[in-house]
C-alpha cells in the first residue's frame, strides 16, 4: 500500500444501526454481487469453514445448542459479505473508518477464518489502543504472512502486545507499522518478537518516531533476519547518529535488495559507518539515501564503493548537497551499474555545468527508465550533451525525464535538446517546467518540440510550467490538440 495516500477516519465511538465494516464488505455494485454468487456456489463456502472450525481442537464450546447456532449464524453472514477476499485468504480494510465496535466483530470473524494470509487494516486511527482484541484470535500455528498497520495511532501497548504475539506468526514474510510514533515506546518488545520471525521478508518501520537508540535495538534483531528483503527505516529524523558504532549485524542481511534511509538525518560517522556495510550488500537492487543533507561533504567514500553492487537497480541520492569530489565519485563508480533503471540526482546544485562527467554512465546504461535531474542548476552545455547522448541513439529505454528547475538553460539550450528528444521513443513524461517564482516566454524551440511529440509514440505528459505561450504558439497548440489521436496533456503557464 502507498504510504502517501490520505488518511479519512471516523471518530464516533457510536456504531450505527449496519457496521462500517459490514458497508465497507456489502459489495454493492454487480461485481461484489457476482462475486458473492461465486462465494456460494464454490467449493470453499463460509459454511465450510465454520462445520470445519466447530469442529476443530480449537473451537470453544458454547454454554448451549441455541447459542452455538446463534454464532455460527452471525460469523457466517459475517464471512458472506466478506466476499472475495474471503475466499482468497486476504482481508483489506484499509482506510474505511473503523470503529471500536467493528474491533470486536473483526476478533469474532477472524476464529472463523483460520486460513487467513493477509490482513490490511492501514489508515484506521481506531486500532490504536484495540491491537490485542483484534488479534487475539491469532495463536501459534497461525498461516498469516502480511500484517500492514499503517498510520493506525498504535499504543506503546499495541507494540508490546504485537512483540509478545510476533513469536506465534511463523509464517509472518510482511510487518508495515509505518507512521505509527508510539510504538517506539515498545521498540525492545518488537525487536525481541522478531527475533522468532525467521521467515519476515519486508520490515516498513517508516516515520516511526526513531532514535539513535532505537537503531541499536533493532540492530540486534537483524542477525535473525536473513531472509529479509526489504528495510524501510524512512523519514526518522531522530534516527541521525544511530548508525556510528558501525551497526555489525545490518551486515547480516545476505539477502537484503532494498533499503531505505531517505529523510534519516544521518551523519557523517553515519555515513563512515555506512560505507563498510552498504557494498557488502552484493543483492542490493534499491538504495535511497536522499534528503540527507549532511553527506555531501562526507560522502565520497560510500558513493565510490556503489561499484561493488552490481544488482542496483535504482539509486535514489537526491537532496544530499552534493559535492564536486563526491559527485565525481558518485560518476566513477555509476559506470559499474549496468542494471540501474533509476537515476535520481535532483536538487544536488553540484552537477550544474558537470553532467559530462556522466557521460560515459549515460552511454553504457541500457536500463536506464527513469533521469531525473530537477534543480541541479544545468546549463546550456549540459543539455547539448544530454541532447548529443540521445541523438546517437542511447538512453533508448528511458520511460521518464525530468530537467524541471534548470531556469539558466538558454533558448538555444532547448532547441538543441527538442530537436534530438523525438529519438526517446518510449518516454512517456518530460517534465521541463520552471521554478516557481519564474515566467519565461516559450521560444521558437516550443515547435520542434510539437514536432518530436507526433514521433513519440507513448507520451503522455509533458510538465510547462510557468513557460508563456505567445498567440502564434497558442494556435499551433490548438491545432495539434484538434489533429493528435491519442491524449497528451500539456501543463504550461498559460496564453499571452
Amino acid at each position: 500500500m502507498s504510504q502517501t495516500r490520505k488518511k479519512t477516519s471516523s471518530e464516533g465511538e457510536t456504531k450505527p444501526q449496519t457496521s462500517t465494516v459490514n458497508k465497507f464488505l456489502r459489495g454493492s455494485n454487480a461485481e461484489s454481487r457476482k462475486e458473492d454468487n461465486d462465494l456460494k456456489t464454490s467449493d470453499s463456502q463460509p459454511s465450510d469453514w465454520i462445520q470445519k472450525t466447530a469442529t476443530s481442537e480449537t473451537a470453544k464450546p458454547l454454554s448451549s445448542e441455541m447459542e452455538w447456532r446463534s454464532s455460527m449464524e452471525k460469523n457466517e453472514h459475517f464471512l458472506q459479505k466478506l466476499g472475495k477476499k474471503a475466499v482468497n485468504k486476504c482481508l483489506d480494510l484499509n482506510n474505511c473508518g473503523l470503529t471500536t465496535a467493528d474491533m470486536k466483530e473483526m476478533g469474532e470473524a477472524f476464529e472463523m477464518i483460520p486460513e487467513l494470509e493477509e490482513l490490511n487494516l492501514s489508515w484506521n486511527s481506531k486500532v490504536g489502543g484495540n491491537l490485542p482484541l483484534i488479534l487475539q484470535k491469532f495463536q501459534k500455528g497461525s498461516k498469516i504472512q502480511m500484517i500492514e498497520l499503517v498510520d493506525c495511532s498504535l499504543t506503546s501497548e499495541d507494540g508490546t502486545f504485537l512483540g509478545q504475539l510476533l513469536p506465534m506468526l511463523q509464517s509472518l514474510e510482511v510487518l508495515d507499522l509505518s507512521i505509527n510514533r508510539d510504538i517506539v515506546g515498545s521498540l525492545n518488545s518488537i525487536a525481541q518478537g522478531l527475533k522468532s520471525t525467521s521467515n519476515l521478508k519486508v520490515l516498513k518501520l517508516h516515520s516511526c518516531g526513531l532514535s539513535q537508540k532505537s537503531v541499536k535495538i533493532l540492530d540486534a534483531a537483524f542477525r535473525y533476519l536473513g531472509e529479509l528483503r526489504k528495510l524501510d527505516l524512512s523519514c526518522n529524523k531522530d534516527l541521525g547518529g544511530g548508525f556510528e558504532d558501525s551497526p555489525a549485524q545490518l551486515v547480516m542481511l545476505k539477502h537484503l535488495q532494498v533499503l531505505d534511509l531517505h529523510q534519516c538525518s544521518l551523519t557523517a560517522d553515519d555515513v563512515m559507518s555506512l560505507t563498510q556495510v552498504i557494498p557488502l550488500l552484493s543483492n542490493l537492487q534499491e538504495l535511497d539515501l536522499s534528503a540527507n543533507k549532511k553527506m555531501g561533504s562526507s560522502s565520497e567514500n560510500l558513493l565510490s564503493r556503489l561499484r561493488f553492487l552490481p544488482a542496483l537497480k535504482s539509486l535514489v541520492i537526491n537532496n544530499c548537497a552534493l559535492e564536486s569530489e563526491t559527485f565525481t565519485a558518485l560518476a566513477e563508480a555509476s559506470v559499474h551499474l549496468s542494471a540501474l533503471e533509476v537515476f535520481n540526482l535532483s536538487w544536488n546544485k553540484c552537477v550544474g555545468g558537470n553532467l559530462k562527467l556522466l557521460l560515459e554512465t549515460l552511454k553504457l546504461s541500457m536500463s536506464l527508465q527513469v533521469l531525473r535531474l530537477s534543480s541541479c542548476s544545468l546549463v546550456t552545455e549540459d543539455v547539448a550533451l544530454l541532447a548529443s547522448v540521445i541523438q546517437t541513439g542511447h538512453l533508448a529505454k528511458l520511460q521518464k525525464l525530468d530537467l524541471s528547475y534548470n531556469d539558466s538553460i538558454c533558448d538555444a539550450g532547448w532547441t538543441m535538446f527538442c530537436q534530438n528528444v523525438r529519438f526517446l521513443k518510449e518516454l512517456i513524461e518530460l517534465d521541463i517546467s520552471l521554478r516557481p517564482s519564474n515566467f519565461r516566454d516559450c521560444g521558437q524551440w516550443f515547435r520542434h518540440l510539437l514536432y518530436a511529440v507526433t514521433k513519440l509514440p507513448q507520451i503522455t505528459e509533458i510538465g510547462m510550467k510557468r513557460w508563456i505561450l505567445p498567440a502564434s504558439q497558442e494556435e499551433e497548440l490548438e491545432c495539434f490538440d484538434q489533429d493528435k489521436k491519442r491524449s497528451i496533456h500539456f501543463d504550461h503557464g498559460g496564453f499571452q
